[in-house]
């Protein structure tokens, strides 16, 4: 898989920039604040619907602009698509692929497949479950559609649940029928998103415990933390362990437990290192996690994703930023740094300086 093009218009600090693509290794470089991480940016949006670091479409647009647009090319072992986003301040956000429209952001998720690397993923470490949940939650919903399908609507339903068990809170006044009618869902959808999670969790660790050992010497392992504890993974058994807590809900006008609290630890030579890795070895975990990431794509799509790396070359030592070049070599890279000085020699590479928002070749 790889990506042939890219077109963008009054998007962030851009008024207008055509790009092409190498296959291979392709470099953007140059100061901060010039506009690098916007491409990367740009480039998510496609594979995600959404971006890695707005929080909404608006942040997106040129200051003092009505509108972006975006247009990009790829193709798979299959076939080339065209797709292009348009987004304007009325709020209203179109999607095209191959010149067909598309209703649902989650049908992006099942074309371009891509994986992002930046300094601030030292969070997927250090930063809150979410993040980790996230990690889980983004590469799986790029693989299986079923899986981001039953994602959306077990959090759908744990919306309505907990509007529902802050007015019985606020009431006094019972719904037992209500409430056992959202756990029923929430069962059905989160037990798809529990098996899952551990599967994917288990192959993860499988590939990164490799890369890790080759990089450090040091063993890596994951631990999975589920926010619901089941002896037996069935959607029974999981509705029968939200029935035995719907009481102490009621009682906190909240929902307690289920997989909207699940984590996975990191752990380095049997130690957690969230608490007990220095920074370097934390920043080591997490480039494992992606390499392993990148395999576990190509795995269940026969291909690999496009790699994304945003300044991270020079967040690594020697030794490991020769590793990660290794590992890249049979990949479409898409990469920021401001020297490039830290990069390889290869005939296979493109550079582009990026200056105030122009982009030269």
């Amino acid at each position: 898989m790889y990506i042939k093009s890219l077109t963008v218009e009054n998007f962030r600090n851009y008024d207008y920039e055509k790009i092409e693509f190498l296959p291979t290794t392709n470099v953007f470089y140059g100061n901060n604040a010039q506009g690098k991480t916007n491409l990367l940016e740009a480039v998510y949006l496609f594979s995600h619907g959404r971006s890695h670091r707005a929080h909404s479409d608006s942040e997106l647009i040129k200051f003092g602009k009505e509108f972006y647009s975006l247009s990009l090319t790829f193709a798979d072992s299959l076939r080339e698509y065209k797709t292009d986003i348009r987004f304007t301040n009325d709020k209203k956000k179109q999607i095209k692929i191959n010149n067909v429209p598309i209703t649902k952001l989650s049908m992006l998720m099942n074309y371009l497949n891509v994986v992002i690397f930046s300094p601030e993923d030292l969070d997927l470490v250090k930063g809150s479950p979410a993040r980790r949940r996230n990690f889980c939650d983004e590469a799986l919903s790029q693989m299986y559609p079923k899986y981001l399908s039953a994602l959306i609507n077990y959090h759908k339903a744990l919306v309505q649940k907990n509007s529902l068990l802050k007015k019985i809170r606020l009431s006094g006044n019972s719904n037992d029928a209500m409430l056992s009618c959202w756990n029923e869902q929430l069962a059905s959808y989160g037990i798809i998103i529990y098996n899952e999670r551990m599967a994917f969790l288990k192959k993860i660790e499988e590939l990164a415990k490799t890369v890790h050992k080759d990089i450090t010497g040091e063993a890596l392992s994951l631990e999975y933390v589920s926010g619901i504890k089941l002896k037996e993974p069935t959607p029974d058994e999981f509705l029968t362990v939200l029935e035995k807590n719907q009481k102490r809900e009621i009682e906190q006008g909240a929902s307690l437990i289920g997989i909207q609290r699940d984590d996975f630890k990191i752990m380095i030579n049997s130690n957690e290192a969230k608490i007990f890795g220095s920074q370097g070895q934390q920043r080591t975990c997490v480039l494992s996690l992606k390499i392993a990431e990148t395999e576990y794509i190509k795995t269940i799509k026969d291909e690999y994703p496009v790699l994304l790396l945003d300044d991270i070359m020079s967040e690594l030592d020697i030794n490991r930023r020769k590793y990660l070049w290794e590992c890249i070599t049979d990949k479409q890279v898409i990469m920021t740094c401001t020297d490039t000085d830290i990069l390889q020699s290869t005939d296979n590479t493109r550079l582009f300086n990026i200056s105030e928002g122009k982009i030269i070749r």
